[in-house]
């Protein structure tokens, strides 16, 4: 018998054997995790700044609400149209590359956002800083394939997540007060400083693979993952569909739910960014149930439903608590409402990014890019519907109906989306 033979007849994979010995201890990946984590905070507290600083902004350039709404539609438009040619860059050139180049960008074009002075303008500086951040995420999801096992990417996923809606809760408060001590302008300008300190951190200590894991390495370890030897269409094309139906939901606490909060209910803007705070943090625990949910399904029985259980659930309450802000008679009443919607929506997040490398592989960041830009789309929908409905109708309540649908939408997409979950050398 050979030596191949008697070691898999005692149950050991020469693969994992290998595995184990390149496997980096758990403190320098979660060094990694961390770094994205930062950068996700980043990454959302110069998104929502534009929000934050609406009046001064539309006071100066002289701007109505459908103006701030093309703004805030500009950059999602961007963000969309570039999510499969980032993911392909970092899928191509390596997340380390890839990430400190595109947050460069951003970061300076953060720093220009003050230097506008024309719709004109803010709409071009908008749409290329949309086009700039696309590549954060897919460009995440291809160093959490380089780096973790799939039994680690839930909680690495909710972690990476919550920093998002951690930085846009702050992003309220933080610009509220840049604002009382300088101008709009120059708030921006000390937020792209921020993003650049990252991106020179980042390209100095971080590589693209484990010390001991060489691309060759990591290609037999793609190779024994079982994934399907083709992406199925029909499969990406569903976690497009649902995650347009996430992001539309999302987006109204970047865009619109702050000022809606404060003119619908007469806040002043700092009870108004405090209560704004609340269904983003919601969020952000939302996300870390999520990931670790994922990781410990994935160890029972349930591992197919280790991404469709929390997914499913959260769309369910997003559709429950879009449903319900239409009863809402008070500010305390509204914002539980967005909180509920949004802990549901932000259930389906580390399920969707999972559920990439799942079919993604080796294509990951180019599989969670086509998806993310389903989701953008739905961003960019969503921040003109808002007025446009509101206009139309003289109520939000038309605007909070379509999103429930949508929600609802997106539980059926998850029914027929494949329960398969990879079996992987670590297992």
């Amino acid at each position: 018998m050979s030596l191949r033979s008697l070691l898999r007849g005692r149950g050991v994979s020469i693969q994992l054997a290998t595995k184990r010995r390149v496997t980096q201890p758990p403190l320098t990946r979660y060094l990694v995790v961390f770094g994205l984590f930062i950068l996700s905070l980043i990454t959302y507290i110069d998104r929502v700044c534009i929000s934050s600083a609406k009046g001064p902004i539309a006071a100066d350039l002289v701007l109505s609400d459908q103006a701030m709404g093309l703004a805030f539609s500009a950059f999602a438009l961007g963000y969309a149209l570039a999510q499969v040619p980032s993911g392909w860059l970092a899928d191509r050139y390596g997340p380390r590359l890839a990430l400190a180049g595109i947050v460069s960008a951003w970061s300076l074009l953060t720093a220009m956002t003050g230097a506008v002075r024309s719709l004109t303008q803010l709409l071009v500086v908008r749409f290329f800083f949309g086009m700039a951040e696309a590549g954060a995420f897919p460009g995440s999801a291809r160093t959490f394939y380089n780096w973790l096992s799939a039994g680690e990417r839930g909680r690495a996923n909710g972690i990476l997540f919550s920093g998002s809606r951690i930085g846009a809760a702050l992003a309220f408060p933080l610009l509220a007060w840049m604002l009382e001590r300088f101008e709009w302008r120059m708030s921006f300008a000390w937020l792209g400083a921020l993003g650049l300190a990252w991106a020179a951190a980042w390209v100095l200590f971080f590589r693209d693979y484990p010390k001991g894991v060489e691309p060759r390495i990591a290609r037999d370890r793609e190779k024994s993952e079982l994934h399907a030897p083709s992406i199925a269409k029909r499969d990406v094309m569903l976690a497009m569909g649902q995650y347009f139906a996430s992001n539309f939901t999302f987006f109204i606490c970047l865009s619109w739910m702050l000022p809606f909060l404060q003119e619908h209910y007469r806040l002043s803007p700092s009870s108004a960014a405090s209560y704004a705070m609340i269904p983003l943090l919601g969020g952000a625990c939302a996300l870390w149930v999520a990931g670790f949910s994922i990781d410990f399904l994935f160890k029972t029985r349930l591992r197919g439903w280790s991404r469709r259980l929390p997914a499913i659930t959260g769309f369910a309450l997003a559709a429950a608590g879009m449903g319900a802000i239409r009863f809402a008679e008070s500010p305390a009443e509204a914002v539980a409402c967005f909180a509920i919607a949004t802990f549901g929506a932000d259930l389906s997040l580390s399920p969707s990014w999972v559920f990439c490398l799942d079919i993604g592989g080796r294509k990951a960041g180019a599989v969670s890019g086509s998806m993310n830009m389903a989701g953008n789309i739905g961003s960019f929908v969503s921040a003109n519907a808002f007025p446009w409905l509101y206009g139309l109708t003289g109520s939000a309540n038309t605007y909070f109906g379509v999103a429930g649908l949508l929600n609802l939408a997106a539980v059926a997409c998850w029914v027929g989306m494949p329960l398969r979950a990879p079996r992987t050398n670590t297992d």
